[in-house]
């Protein structure tokens, strides 16, 4: 009964955050204003700025900054128990995530869809612009890195999504096609993709798995998912990006509402209990090598309670697609507060939904092209479940390092298939629909990221007058190859398995980014005279806890990556570090000379300067 108070009483708070303290914000802090110009319309190009309807710039946004963050932190965060992983993503995603994302969208939004990182050149300094984004690309290096290996290890693991996945793109151009240049409606076509979506899981479930028989299909899988991303990312917005989102969105309700029915279902009837996991894991029980709690907790877990990266997709693409101020909330507040929810889902489903029992692949019949998923049992022919079958997911004997990105997206799948099966749906079926999720997912955060670093890029080969640099399909070439060249990190079983490893490195960065975001709304406000204690304090958080979790990370004695040798992880740490602290002084210095001091005004765009010219005269 505690796992169904736990996740109606989530989801309830959730609905009310949002209409109170989400309300709150969007009238007496930011004041959004549905006649105000936004940057779609002023500039629209109908390739990067479209005006959009917000359900559909709610899914977009939605699927970009979800990706499986929300689902990889909360699976690895359960190794130090549900509790402290539940209390973070609640109270983290309502006070700090969804507030860092709307202040994000709003700046954005009023200063004609710059980006985060040049809005913080106006409001604390030239030198903050061209820091922030040095570390926007950074962080963005480890987000293509990062998600691209987790798409490999789905298409490794579960290569009955191949196709249903690879299938969707192809239907979302046509989509787009379809809807912007006939003018056709988007909700049945949508509908319609997501049918034969799961037609195509189907078949790649009973019939046609596709295997890459290669010594390492993980670096094929990765160097195949970027090159797709380079194309993706150059291509108007409307051609792709928003048709597949929305196919997305559609494909994450259905999803989520299969998951909370069935755990509602399991729930009720006593076969999910949240108990099998403990809630907060003894010291003595840590798996070897894993680093402390306090701070690790809230860099591990970012998407899902607060992550720097959504301030980029707010600020990067969503801002350039609002068609209205008073579209913000909804877009920036509430994505933020629905990605939370999808992380109580995935803490749930990791310890309540594997305590109800492991389920092994017999590899045999997957080379067979047919999947016969058999529970796990023990030498007496016991099934495990409750505590025994997580504590068989989670074996702290096996040692921190031992556990890949491909495990830990592996357990949410486990459980989260679990919960549909209750629901009478066949279980290889079920773990073919939440694996499809997954790798949706983390392939629209994917190429949404690669142009966001295309995008940083080219801005900083313009402040740095490297014309050439500044080419959308060489800024996206470089965005591509940085990428990859991380993804390739060898871990313990070669090239391309070293995603763990990047984990952290993703995860510190990621949340130094958030507290640089949060300086730049504390300053938009301050000059504004308006009450900033509740960005203050998240700002403070996101820069002191990564901060420590970095240091820790480079210097610690045992793991640290001075100690081992890691010299690349280390360098990059290194230099987040070195950029974040120089930022940090650039906006003390500036500091006492803000307050009610407006930034300097964006020079006219051409019409508004011919109609200042008409009326001069």
């Amino acid at each position: 009964m505690i796992t169904l108070l736990i996740a109606v009483g989530a989801f309830v708070g959730y609905i009310v955050a949002y209409h109170t303290y989400g309300r709150w914000l969007a009238r007496r802090i930011f004041g959004l204003d549905p006649s105000a110009p936004v940057p779609s319309r002023q500039l629209r190009d109908d390739v990067d700025f479209i005006p959009t309807k917000k359900s559909v710039v709610f899914g977009h946004h939605f699927v970009s900054i979800a990706g499986t963050g929300p689902i990889v932190g909360p699976a690895i965060a359960v190794f130090w128990g549900w509790l402290p992983a539940l209390v973070w993503v609640i109270f983290g995603s309502i006070f700090i995530g969804a507030v860092h994302d709307f202040g994000a969208l709003v700046i954005s939004l009023r200063n004609r869809g710059q980006t985060i990182g040049e809005v913080a050149g106006r409001m604390i300094g030239p030198r903050a612009k061209v820091l922030f984004l040095l570390i926007l690309f950074f962080a963005l290096m480890i987000v293509l890195a990062i998600f691209g290996l987790v798409i490999a290890a789905i298409f490794k693991m579960y290569p009955e999504t191949v196709l249903s996945v690879w299938i969707e793109i192809p239907i979302a151009i046509a989509i787009g096609y379809w809807v912007y240049k006939k003018g056709g409606g988007l909700l049945v076509p949508s509908l319609m993709a997501l049918g034969i979506m799961y037609g195509a899981l189907a078949i790649g479930v009973y019939y046609f798995p596709v295997v890459l028989h290669v010594d390492n299909p993980i670096v094929v899988w990765t160097v195949i998912l970027l090159t797709y991303c380079f194309f993706a990312s150059v291509l108007p917005v409307w051609t792709l990006l928003q048709p597949r989102d929305y196919i997305n969105s559609h494909q994450l309700l259905l999803a989520l509402g299969l998951l909370v029915v069935g755990l509602l279902v399991a729930s009720s009837t006593g076969q999910a209990d949240i108990n099998s996991a403990p809630a907060i894991v003894k010291s003595e029980n840590i798996a070897r090598g894993a680093p402390p709690m306090w701070p690790f907790l809230f860099i591990t877990i970012a998407c899902g309670a607060v992550s720097g990266f959504h301030c980029v997709v707010s600020s990067g693409t969503s801002s350039k697609q609002l068609s209205s101020e008073s579209d913000a909330q909804y877009v920036g507040y509430g994505a933020m507060l629905l990605e939370g929810a999808l992380a109580v889902v995935v803490i749930i489903a990791c310890c309540a939904g594997v305590g109800m029992g492991k389920f092994d692949r017999d590899t045999k019949a997957a080379n067979a092209a047919g999947y016969d998923y058999k529970p796990h049992e023990t030498a007496e022919g016991e099934k495990l479940v409750g505590p025994a079958a997580w504590t068989t997911r989670y074996d702290a004997e096996k040692g921190w390092s031992a556990f890949g990105l491909g495990d830990k997206v592996g357990a949410f799948i486990e459980g989260g298939a679990n919960f549909i099966a209750v629901l009478g749906l066949p279980l290889k079926l079920a773990i073919g629909i939440v694996a499809v999720l997954v790798a949706s997912f983390a392939a629209t955060t994917l190429d949404t990221a690669t142009r966001l670093q295309r995008y940083v890029i080219q801005e900083l080969a313009i402040t740095a007058h490297l014309r050439p640099l500044a080419n959308k399909y060489v800024a996206t070439l470089i965005a591509v190859v940085t990428g990859g060249a991380m993804a390739m990190l060898p871990g313990p079983g070669g090239a391309g398995t070293g995603g763990l490893i990047l984990w952290p490195l993703f995860g510190a960065t990621n949340q130094l980014l958030a507290g640089l975001a949060f300086m730049v709304t504390v300053f938009y406000l301050r000059r504004r005279n308006k009450p900033i204690w509740f960005a203050a304090a998240p700002m403070v958080l996101m820069i002191v806890l990564p901060a420590w979790a970095l240091i820790w990370q480079m210097f610690n004695a045992d793991s640290g990556w001075l100690p081992k040798g890691n010299y690349l992880l280390l360098g990059i740490g290194g230099a987040v570090m070195v950029l974040q602290i120089w930022m940090v002084i650039e906006a003390l210095l500036m500091w006492p000379r803000v307050k009610g001091v407006l930034e300097e005004a964006l020079p006219p765009l051409e019409n508004e300067a011919a109609m200042a010219g008409g009326r001069s005269c």
